[in-house]
């Protein structure tokens, strides 16, 4: 593919100061349509070492009003993003609805270093890109003799000579195996969705021509389709057989229960080990996730605070989920996730969690169908790379019937110091229990995972539902720290 590029096009000075006029004028434009419309953008920069990524993008923004972007310069991972999912550093600096990110170097770095999969990154795009994102990706491109002759002259210019390294000398050596690998790296993701554009970068004029048409054309193209209101495609799952519908939590028996004397036995040894466990986290630097969902007054917070109650409070963290704020809104839904997962050797306890895609937001209408429906895959995604990068990641589903959330409402409402935990909206939620119940049993079977599975737990017993689940994060703990 590369190496079959004519590096020799140039472009008229004439008809470049006519095109660009053009173009300078049209991004101003189309800036301010994007973000009337709401479209985010994000805009790729790979290459060739100095083939020009820095001035192409200086260019580039020239035109456009800078309240409105920003530009990354992804350099390697520093202390603080080693200690993340590799995706974690990229996901946080996505665009909000109506600006562009701009990234020099971006997740392809990964490819390099093997630390993601090709699979992975066209994941990593399809996702933004299904949700209305615009992802337009450079490849610039320079010959062998060419990238020597640009470092020499960076090198023998006292102002610029710190931004040739070592191993931009070396690569420049080895240009034939990095040019078999930029080619594979092309090809294995470029996709309609996202594709690729080769820049031939040996003539500046020509290069920043090349990509002010490309973004201007790509722009035009998402701003028409938004105008148009074209409709969503819904992804086309498979059916549930009948055995699998309303099957999942009819299925639960929730008559366990324990007596007092033999819980805080329990307890209290669980606890103990927990405590010991939480320290080898830290020092063997696994991260955990813990994630929460379950019917209104199912026990979450009496189960997290027996989790907490026994672990430094320096090692974690509970993050209590409520409906996304209107910088979360203008974001993708698993942004303000991202944001919230922990580094290597921390706990994050998920009180709700990004689950809500397929439970509220569906039964409400907050996601539409084709939002809701590709959510399963996006999750799952998510949680496997979680796992790739080291993390335990257990996911549990509290499990009452319809008369113990009654009862326990109504004991709520009659305990003044207990009333402020219940709320119109929590009786209200009970009228759509049929609706939630279908949701979850969805939700169950679709994403529980070998890497990330689902647990329901009994939780008519409240001390019960407590000791089942220290035994199911102790267990998962003892099983993978030495």
């Amino acid at each position: 593919m590369l190496e079959k590029i004519d590096m020799k096009k140039e472009v008229n000075p004439a008809d470049y100061n006519e095109r660009m006029a053009h173009l300078e004028i049209r991004m101003g434009e189309l800036q301010r349509k994007c973000k009337e419309l709401g479209i985010p953008i994000m805009i790729v920069f790979e290459g060739f070492e100095a083939s020009g990524k820095g001035t192409m993008i200086n260019k580039m923004i020239q035109p456009l009003d800078p309240r409105g972007f920003k530009v990354y310069t992804m350099e390697k991972e520093n202390e603080e993003e080693k200690m993340h999912p590799y995706f974690w550093r990229y996901f946080i600096k996505t665009p909000a609805k109506g600006r562009i990110h701009i990234f020099d170097r971006s997740w392809y770095q990964g490819l390099e270093n093997g630390k993601v999969t090709p699979e992975d990154v066209r994941q990593f795009e399809r996702q933004f890109t299904d949700d209305g994102m615009v992802v337009i990706k450079f490849f610039l491109a320079i010959t062998k003799k060419e990238q020597k002759k640009r470092l020499k002259a960076l090198e023998q210019d006292s102002a610029t000579k710190w931004r040739v390294r070592k191993e931009d000398r070396q690569k420049n050596k080895e240009y034939d195996k990095y040019l078999e690998q930029y080619d594979t790296m092309l090809i294995q993701t470029d996709t309609s969705n996202a594709p690729w554009t080769v820049v031939e970068a040996m003539e500046k004029k020509f290069a920043i021509c090349k990509i002010m048409t490309i973004v201007v054309n790509r722009l035009e193209a998402a701003v028409a389709e938004a105008e148009a209101g074209k409709p969503e495609k819904i992804l086309v799952e498979e059916e549930f057989s009948e055995d699998l519908k309303n099957g999942v939590l009819q299925g639960i028996d929730l008559s366990l229960s324990l007596e007092p004397e033999e819980y805080k036995k329990k307890r209290k040894d669980l606890q103990k080990r927990l405590g010991i466990l939480h320290n080898k986290m830290y020092l063997q630097r696994v991260p955990v996730v813990l994630a929460f969902e379950g019917w209104d007054a199912g026990g979450k917070g009496g189960a997290i605070k027996r989790i907490t109650q026994c672990i430094d409070p320096r090692g974690y963290e509970v993050v209590p989920v409520s409906a996304p704020n209107d910088i979360e809104k203008a974001h993708h839904y698993l942004w303000r996730f991202f944001e919230k997962f922990p580094k290597d050797g921390h706990l994050t306890i998920f009180d709700r969690t990004w689950y809500g895609r397929v439970l509220v937001e569906r039964i409400e209408g907050f996601a539409t169908e084709a939002e809701w429906k590709r959510a399963y895959s996006e999750i799952n995604n998510m949680e496997a790379h979680l796992v790739k990068s080291g993390a335990i990641v257990l996911k549990f589903w509290l499990h009452i019937d319809k008369d113990e959330q009654e009862r326990r409402f109504r004991q709520r409402q009659e305990t003044p110091e207990k009333q402020w935990k219940i709320t119109d909206e929590d009786w209200r939620n009970r009228e759509q229990w049929e609706a939630y119940e279908k949701a979850v049993d969805e939700m169950v079977v679709r994403t529980s995972t070998k890497e990330a599975p689902w647990f329901i737990i009994e939780a008519n017993s409240k001390l019960y539902a407590r000791i089942k689940i220290l035994e199911i994060v102790v267990e998962a703990l003892e099983k993978v720290l030495k």
